[in-house]
């Protein structure tokens, strides 16, 4: 956006053809993403590739996994993450 923007292309346009809505576009360019929701994106991200590698295991081996892989989370925040994706045990 901040390049359109620079090239002459008004703000108002490019989020149109985006479909996106102006007013979020400015609050994010306001505080654009938390430290907190980054780490728990990466923390998504190591839950969905233990997951996918072993889908027929739950949430405390998959909190096991991504302790060893480096993340400092308890059982419960596993546990919420797997509920909010819809992603539980194929056994």
């Amino acid at each position: 956006m901040s390049e359109l923007a620079a090239d002459g292309i008004p703000v108002t346009v490019t989020c149109r053809v985006l479909k996106l809505c102006r007013q979020d576009y400015y609050r994010w360019r306001h505080q654009p993403v938390s430290d907190e929701l980054l780490d728990e994106a990466y923390l998504t991200n190591a839950i969905f590739d233990a997951h996918a590698d072993d889908p027929e295991f739950g949430y405390r081996f998959l909190a096991d996994e991504v302790r060893t892989a480096g993340h400092v989370v308890c059982d419960r925040t596993v546990w919420r993450i797997c509920r909010d994706n819809g992603w539980w045990t194929s056994a």
